[in-house]
């Protein structure tokens, strides 16, 4: 991937393959491969889960942050894959959690915010097992983080 390259949802659906309405980024930005990126979610009114959650109070739900993340995540994983020519575009499977740990949920977030959220890596055994911290951020203040780890099976094509 090239240096200051922005991917939005078109070129994010190229690499893993969530979709509308579990697609949770709009836009990644500062990806140095092998190390971290920045990914970007648009909280609006219209989302599914604000019907329910809660319905006089929409709060965006803290396990679609975990997942925001690990989509994230997975973007970062195979974008390196892809420039260390593992594998290519279009060609990947799926990242699996395998756990998530040292979760925190500071402050709610609501319709309007915008979440930014950092994603590095931790650690990476290989091209299989890979260890993530995420923060999300609204502005300036940390709203919520977590460790996770991760697996990408061998692929199956």
């Amino acid at each position: 991937m090239e240096a200051g390259k922005i991917l939005y949802a078109e070129d994010i659906k190229k690499i893993i393959p969530h979709r509308y309405p579990f697609l949770l980024i709009d836009r990644i930005e500062d990806v140095e491969i092998g190390k971290s990126c920045m990914a970007y979610k648009n909280v609006t009114n219209n989302e599914w889960f604000f019907q329910g959650h809660f319905p006089n109070y929409p709060v965006f739900p803290g396990v679609l942050v975990i997942e925001a993340m690990a989509q994230s995540a997975g973007v970062l994983a195979f974008s390196t894959l892809f420039d260390e020519k593992v594998t290519e575009p279009g060609k990947s499977d799926f990242v699996y959690f395998t756990s998530i740990e040292n979760a925190k949920f500071r402050q709610p977030i609501v319709p309007g915010d915008v979440i930014k959220m950092l994603i590095t890596i931790e650690q990476r055994h290989g091209n299989k097992f890979w260890k993530f911290k995420g923060q999300a951020f609204i502005g300036e203040t940390l709203a919520s983080e977590a460790e996770f780890k991760a697996m990408i099976p061998e692929s199956k094509k």
